[in-house]
């Protein structure tokens, strides 16, 4: 007989705001036993000087985290001139310090389009990156460099919001897998001193902004358990990208058993994704094998639609 869970069926999204100086699954431990929560994952990690948006998945929100994954984030970054670390931030050792030219707006910004559009990074020896199922920040402790593969990734915009003599602050939107801190440290090269990352706080995910965001403090202050979970987006919100469909009782039926159904499918392409409802509930993910055909893709537990339909949960 399978073990039961310890804890409450929660279903929902939490935009929490990440502290400084907590790692990504330490503030996500912090938020389950708060939320007294059986299930709980985040969507993307942020080093532990970062803060900002992490989006917190429960319950039957999990399901779907991976689609949050893949999307493209913004961050505010705050760099250092004239000082290059072994980490790439502030809290690596100094390796080189060098002077600071004058540098006008004109010429950052000239750098600064340099890094606009598709370019190539690598990954930091000071990341998650796993080699021969290793973490890479473990060999790099250990003083040890191995060879990385280049990745490709998108900086959408990138541009200076405020400066300083030897400091200045950009805005960075970019794709997922963006290094913010290889980013400062190439941003430093092409201006010919060098540079690190000093601070850095993501703002946007995805959907999602840091409007919405909660801090641990804020929550940790309210008064119950039904003021928490009042707090939490519906499951639905991390797929709302895709096209919407509903499906009558019989044929919601035949889905939740594992069985095609012949229903509008409202012009969607065959093999792409969408969302599927009944009677406003929403069940979950289907795949469009035809026109007028779906076959359930990833759908969520019934019981605990019937729990949320009938007034609890989110």
């Amino acid at each position: 007989m399978a073990r039961r869970r310890k804890g409450l069926l929660v279903d929902g999204v939490l935009l929490l705001d990440k502290p400084f100086g907590l790692s990504s699954n330490h503030a996500l431990q912090q938020i389950r036993r708060l939320y007294q929560a059986q299930k709980a994952g985040h969507t993307g990690t942020l080093d532990p000087m970062a803060t900002g948006l992490l989006p917190i998945c429960f319950g039957e929100a999990t399901k779907f985290s991976s689609y949050l994954l893949e999307a493209d984030k913004t961050y505010r970054a705050q760099l250092k001139l004239g000082e290059t670390t072994t980490t790439g931030d502030a809290e690596g050792e100094m390796i080189e310090r060098r002077a600071v030219p004058v540098l006008s707006d004109a010429v950052i910004e000239e750098a600064l389009a340099g890094f606009r559009g598709e370019i190539t990074q690598l990954p930091p020896m000071y990341s998650a990156l796993k080699h021969q199922g290793r973490p890479l920040y473990e060999l790099a402790r250990q003083g040890k460099t191995v060879e990385r593969a280049p990745r490709r990734v998108s900086v959408y915009d990138i541009r200076l919001l405020e400066r300083q003599s030897e400091e200045f602050t950009l805005e960075v939107n970019c794709s997922k897998g963006t290094y913010i801190r290889t980013l400062a440290e190439d941003i430093g090269r092409a201006l010919g001193c060098g540079a690190h990352l000093t601070a850095l706080r993501r703002i946007k995910t995805g959907p999602f902004t840091a409007k919405g965001m909660k801090s641990i403090e804020a929550l940790e202050a309210l008064a119950d358990q039904q003021a928490r979970e009042a707090r939490l987006l519906p499951v639905d919100v991390l797929v709302a990208n895709l096209p919407a469909l509903d499906a009558d009782a019989e044929n919601t039926a035949g889905l939740l058993q594992g069985r095609p159904a012949r229903i509008d499918t409202a012009g969607c392409s065959a093999g792409s994704l969408a969302r599927i409802y009944h009677d406003g509930a929403f069940l979950g993910l289907v795949e469009i094998k035809a026109p007028g055909e779906v076959l359930p893709k990833r759908l969520i537990n019934t019981a605990a639609a019937d729990r949320d339909s009938s007034g609890g949960g989110v």
